[in-house]
């Protein structure tokens, strides 16, 4: 899964997020599945990031 896409689906998740929190509570089950999801997808970007970052950084010293 590619950056771009990774954004995409962070951005569909957090969406459907607040629409299920604007029709129920916040402590829904439903909210709190599409949060933990958000965190997931937040968490493979950041990972994902920090690889690249790490991979240009590595060959400035080559």
């Amino acid at each position: 899964m590619g950056i771009q896409e990774l954004l995409q689906d962070i951005e569909k998740c957090r969406k459907e997020m607040v629409q299920l929190a604007s029709r129920t509570s916040l402590s829904s089950h439903h909210v709190i599945e599409a949060s933990t999801r958000l965190d997931s997808l937040l968490n493979k970007y950041n990972h994902l990031v920090k690889k690249r970052n790490l991979e240009k950084s590595s060959y400035r010293f080559l």
